[in-house]
């Protein structure tokens, strides 16, 4: 595909675009939409398209494969991804008509190839349209080989077996059902069990809600609520946290209070670090790895601007995002420096009353939002960050001044990167001890519920 669009274009368009360029081992799927999605009105639906099958590609190349009678690798890349947000549509979205799913497909199809391409696509969307029995049906009492989970409650209902028997086959059967990495489901079904390692692959694969924090800096949660509903932005609260849930009908920065400063994107499990690092106001605290400043922000809310933090990064094109969000929000006690700049600040600034140390990691607990993960991440992969993780630790930790906090934090669910690595620190350096630490896994939520991703959050104390 060559040629330009106008901003008119159509949500699946766009997303073909994006897909045709996403680098599995490469791209961030929010990146190349970010550049794309400017160019269609349904911007939801063009976002919903390319996460959703990023999300769910192996079992959408499988249900292909079955209704083309041909290995996916055997078709050209583009028709591919045309096939799979048809596919995705088809088994994932059925509210929308399946007849013009495969009319839409088969006309994408004719405008990058031509009508034998269309053919082809119109073919096999249609044998998958006849392969299914029901698009959306309960999940309690049917044969669960025969149905693809949708959400907690809903699946789409094949005529014949699509998966594996859970009974005999459990890891497999999550593995396929889920579009997850087998490894990955065996260590969840170990620590877990069975249903366990069910909901984390629900939770794992959810739409993810978008979820913001009042800059209490600037206005409070029931301030900013009332601001919403006078705006007549659709938001949900829940009880025992303090974020919103917004369903926006265009981008968060459009929305009224955004560029004021009064809020700013966080999930819900991202702010647990802070809350149990519990910094003073008038401390001087180090943010280790702070891009892109969202518990930078949350450290300076909650010391009231009052103190000092010094905010770095590996990455200085990132580091600016961390002084872009300061400035919008308001906050004046955040110092950005360059990572190799951040010993000699040190030795200006005297004794670190505290470090946060929120490390990269696997993102294991942030699948639903980071769908293109689950195609990349590997053993090898989780062994050399723990590694980075481990350095990380001990180097922050040389920081911290006697009596102060070191409060070490991921976006992972595994203990190799979480439990494991602190525990191996407080084993090695014995002038530490574990103040608290939490797992948070990810979860699907409900009317009554928020929905959250996963992570970890660990604060040790230094002995005085």
């Amino acid at each position: 595909m060559t040629a330009d669009r106008p901003k008119n274009s159509s949500a699946r368009w766009v997303a073909l675009s994006v897909l045709n360029k996403f680098d599995t081992a490469r791209h961030d799927a929010r990146t190349l939409l970010h550049e794309m999605i400017d160019r269609t009105d349904r911007k939801a639906q063009a976002t919903d398209l390319v996460y959703g099958v990023i999300r769910n590609m192996p079992v959408l190349d499988m249900v292909i494969a079955q209704a083309g009678k041909t290995s996916s690798e055997r078709i050209e890349r583009k028709l591919l991804n045309i096939l799979r947000i048809g596919a995705y549509e088809l088994v994932f979205s059925p509210q929308t008509a399946g007849y013009a799913i495969v009319n839409e497909a088969a006309n994408l199809a004719s405008s990058v190839g031509g009508r034998k391409q269309a053919g082809f696509v119109n073919a096999v969307l249609r044998n998958l349209v006849r392969s299914i029995d029901q698009r959306k049906t309960d999940l309690a009492g049917a044969d669960v080989r025969r149905i693809i989970p949708q959400s907690p409650k809903t699946g789409c209902l094949f005529t014949d077996k699509v998966l594996p028997d859970p009974k005999s086959e459990p890891v497999r059967y999550l593995a396929e059902a889920f579009s997850l990495p087998g490894w990955l489901i065996e260590g969840w079904i170990g620590e877990f069990g069975f249903a366990g390692a069910g909901e984390i692959c629900l939770a794992s694969n959810r739409r993810p809600g978008v979820f913001v924090r009042a800059n209490t800096l600037k206005t409070s949660p029931e301030q900013l609520a009332e601001r919403f509903a006078a705006d007549g932005v659709e938001f949900q609260r829940f009880g025992g946290i303090e974020a919103i849930k917004v369903r926006p009908s265009g981008s968060i920065s459009a929305l009224g209070g955004f560029k004021e400063g009064l809020f700013s994107v966080q999930d819900p499990t991202a702010g647990w670090a802070v809350r149990l690092f519990e910094p003073i106001a008038g401390a001087c605290i180090v943010d280790l790895c702070a891009a892109p400043g969202g518990k930078t922000i949350q450290l300076a809310q909650a010391m009231a601007d009052s103190g000092r933090i010094i905010a770095t990064d590996i990455d200085s094109q990132r580091l600016r995002l961390v002084r872009e969000n300061c400035q919008r929000l308001g906050v004046t006690m955040v110092k950005t420096v360059e990572y190799e700049d951040l010993g000699s600040e040190l030795s200006k600034c005297g004794p670190v009353d505290g470090v946060l140390l929120d490390v990269p990691c696997s993102n294991s607990g942030v699948l639903a939002r980071r769908p293109e993960v689950r195609l990349r991440i590997t053993p090898g992969a989780v062994k050399s960050l723990a590694a980075v993780q481990s350095g990380l630790l001990k180097e922050a930790s040389a920081m911290v001044r006697a009596g102060g906090k070191l409060c070490y934090s991921t976006c992972s669910i595994l203990r190799d990167e979480n439990a494991e690595i602190v525990a191996k620190f407080l084993a090695d350096d014995p002038d530490f001890n574990l103040e608290c630490e939490k797992t948070v896994l990810p979860s699907v939520g409900g009317e009554d519920a928020a929905d959250f991703d996963g992570g970890y959050a660990a604060v040790m104390v230094k002995k005085s």
